[in-house]
């Protein structure tokens, strides 16, 4: 059973796969020669460019590389920054840690 694609999501992608196309455009490289790189069918490329949700997520980290943005995927979800998560944690730290007996304070 497949679930619906979010109406954000869709968005996101199609979004991303515009952005692709512009991207590879600008750089005069063609969608054959963006296939051969990322190790894609031609038409892969062109699905993945008009936002194609089923196109493989790994198909669109080889493209981000090949344009030098693979950065921007790595920082997407930071756990260092996810400022509701660790908010969320902060809430379940304890009041107050008790010394188990015979271990001592300092360290």
């Amino acid at each position: 059973m497949d679930l619906p694609i979010p109406l954000p999501v869709g968005r996101a992608i199609s979004k991303l796969g515009s952005d692709i196309s512009l991207a590879r455009r600008r750089r005069h490289i063609s969608q054959a020669s963006l296939a051969e790189r990322i190790g894609a069918s031609v038409s892969t490329v062109r699905r993945m460019e008009k936002g194609d949700v089923r196109v493989p997520i790994h198909f669109f980290a080889r493209a981000l590389h090949v344009f030098g943005e693979i950065q921007a995927l790595a920082d997407l979800l930071d756990t260092a920054k996810d400022d509701i998560g660790l908010a969320l944690a902060d809430e379940r730290l304890p009041k107050r840690v008790r010394s188990r007996s015979g271990a001592t304070g300092a360290l």
